[in-house]
């Protein structure tokens, strides 16, 4: 298996809103390994990026936390999405996607003739 990158600036908020619309609620070591799945185990996501990302996210309305019962019957916090974290989701995707088709133009130029 090749070297785990780190996650990139601004990319994991974007990552855990689109991680839970998918996945439905989950709780932060879920999230984090879903992430690390997800991306085909090239990125590495610690316990020191993930929970602050999510607290930010709850202090902003896009998920709200409540107390649970992991599959491993320990107590965990679990995540879900908001109304307005959809919204946010659905905004920096595609806030993505047109920065990704820029860059895609300086990465692939066309040759002019």
């Amino acid at each position: 298996m090749g070297k785990k990158n780190d996650v990139w600036q601004g990319t994991l908020a974007l990552m855990i809103l689109k991680t839970l619309e998918t996945m439905g609620p989950l709780h932060g070591y879920g999230i984090a390994r879903r992430i690390e799945a997800t991306s085909g185990d090239r990125l590495a996501v610690n316990y020191g990026t993930i929970y602050p990302a999510l607290l930010k996210l709850e202090q902003e309305g896009a998920i709200v936390a409540e107390w649970g019962v992991s599959g491993n019957n320990r107590k965990a916090k679990f995540y879900k999405l908001t109304r307005a974290g959809h919204k946010l989701a659905e905004r920096e995707a595609r806030e993505w996607q047109e920065a990704a088709s820029m860059m895609a133009l300086f990465l692939n130029p066309a040759k002019e003739e």
